[in-house]
């Protein structure tokens, strides 16, 4: 039996409890503060803690959500996992997740409870927890009496010094999706744009062996490289059939994962800016919405923003298009007395697409467009200042932020619907729409998104950077509300190599 109504009934954030203030991580770069904070909207970014790590953070969210709602765990038929910062290239994450919520739950209600819980990660960049919300509203639809989690985490890591590292961030959500939602109902039909692009990807880096024992050999003191055959080493470590170490293996080459991307800046923002304006359109196809209305027809627009203010720079297509369909496009030009390019006055294609992108910047500077991001756009943005990029859980955090505004500012969200635009590089977007239900209000008041966010440890640039290179082994937060950490990996080659265990802690670890 399908059920009509499916969607979220709850969120729980788990945001970590270290914060990096962007000002100083202004001041060690020698970068323009201002910029960062009124150009881009950065205020604090989330550090995981040295005990933490994509799992930890998704089993605690997972473990608020479930004693917020009282839930039984052996009703949980699902627990799919959006993620792009995965633990392992075979082992989903999930299924540490799993286990950690397994041993907890395991006195209360045996050690089996979550024996018959589906769980998969799936990963498409920033947009793999809406994949697995969807994949998750379709199940629940298709049967009376299913309940289901969803859980996006993620850290948000780059190299320190690029151009991505001041847009860090750290975080999981946790979503419980069954029918007849208290909080958000979801038509499962979303519109989808995928086109498959290179504007960030973490690839599997081939090194040589022999590049590697080079590198190696010139950073050790008194040493040089014609001191050895390089061939002969590399020989030696790759003809064997015994493997003793990292290089001494039967491969020529080394495969190596880093937790940081390789990335294009305005590559993505192109690509962004694309591909929600073609899921849009798929969006409006498939509900026969006529174009022109969007501005009227939604209480808030929610956004997947890899910076704050991602949504405000890269929405001026859109709204420019809803004007001309609406009617009130020579009105609004006349009106901010604005140059509209065109594009026989250059013989360049390249200064033409040049103006073009400088007159869209214009129009997010006109007093319409300001007004058009004060009442849609700033009452989901405003925790992204505060957090950072959470990848696959920031346009959860967003959507969280909207319903939490409205509690803040006393609207009557009920009966209203926000739009949805999610992204993930390589590339994809959807857009869907939330109807906001008549109990909302009470579940949002348990979202405590502002307390959360209050009461965290700020540290100091030299911890962050400790933090980021993986130096600290011990956690730094000295108040904390306990839960989930990383206990220890497993480094003894006896088949279990890798493996990563994890404790339960009920008060503060320091």
């Amino acid at each position: 039996m399908a059920i009509s109504t499916v969607g979220i009934d709850d969120f729980s954030l788990y945001v970590p409890p270290l914060y990096l203030p962007i000002e100083q991580l202004a001041q060690a770069r020698d970068l323009a503060y201002d910029k960062l904070n009124k150009g881009l909207g950065l205020r604090e970014m989330a550090v995981t803690d040295a005990q933490e790590d994509c799992a930890t953070m998704a089993a605690n969210a997972v473990l608020d959500l479930i004693h917020k709602n009282d839930l039984d765990p052996s009703k949980i038929g699902r627990l799919y996992l959006g993620t792009e910062s995965a633990l392992d290239g075979a082992k989903p994450t999930a299924t540490y997740v799993l286990d950690m919520l397994t041993d907890h739950f395991a006195d209360s209600h045996g050690p089996n409870c979550f024996l018959n819980c589906d769980v998969v990660d799936l990963t498409f960049a920033c947009i793999g927890g809406v994949d697995a919300l969807q994949n998750c509203l379709e199940w629940c639809a298709a049967k009376d009496g299913r309940t289901g989690i969803v859980v996006a985490t993620d850290s948000a890591k780059y190299e320190m010094g690029s151009t991505g590292e001041y847009t860090q961030g750290a975080g999981a959500i946790a979503m419980l999706v069954k029918p007849e939602p208290r909080l958000l109902a979801i038509d499962p039909d979303f519109g989808v744009a995928t086109r498959p692009a290179h504007d960030f990807f973490k690839p599997k880096r081939k090194v040589s062996k022999r590049s590697i024992i080079k590198e190696v050999i010139e950073l050790l003191p008194n040493l040089s490289v014609e001191d050895y055959s390089l061939d002969e080493l590399e020989d030696k470590l790759t003809t064997g059939l015994k493997v003793e170490g990292v290089l001494d293996c039967n491969e020529k080459f080394i495969t190596l994962h880093k937790d940081t991307p390789v990335f294009d800046g305005p590559y993505s923002n192109e690509a962004y800016q694309a591909r929600i304006r073609e899921a849009l359109l798929d969006y409006r196809r498939r509900h026969r919405i006529p174009a022109g209305e969007l501005r009227e027809s939604y209480a808030a627009l929610a956004f997947h923003l890899p910076y704050a203010y991602q949504a405000r720079r890269m929405f001026s297509e859109i709204y420019m298009e809803e004007l001309k369909e609406s009617g009130q496009w020579d009105d609004f030009i006349g009106r901010n007395d604005l140059d509209v390019p065109c594009a026989d006055d250059y013989n360049d294609r390249e200064a033409y697409m040049g103006k073009c992108s400088e007159f869209l910047r214009s129009i997010t500077k006109t007093p319409d467009y300001q007004q058009l991001v004060e009442r849609l756009i700033a009452p989901g943005d405003w925790a992204s200042s505060r957090v950072g990029n959470l990848y696959s859980g920031s346009v959860f955090l967003s959507m969280m932020a909207i319903l939490e505004n409205g509690l803040t500012k006393e609207y009557d969200l009920a009966g209203q619907e926000l739009l949805v635009f999610a992204y993930g590089s390589g590339s994809k977007a959807k857009v869907f729409a939330a109807k906001v239900m008549e109990g909302w209000k009470q579940v949002a008041k348990a979202f405590e998104l502002t307390m959360r966010l209050n009461n965290r440890q700020a540290i100091d640039y030299a911890t962050y950077e400790s933090l980021h290179r993986g130096q600290m082994t011990e956690n730094v937060a000295k108040q904390c509300e306990g839960g989930f950490f990383l206990a220890d990996v497993h480094d003894k080659e006896d088949g279990s190599e890798g493996a990563r265990h994890y404790g339960y802690t009920a008060t503060a670890m320091a």
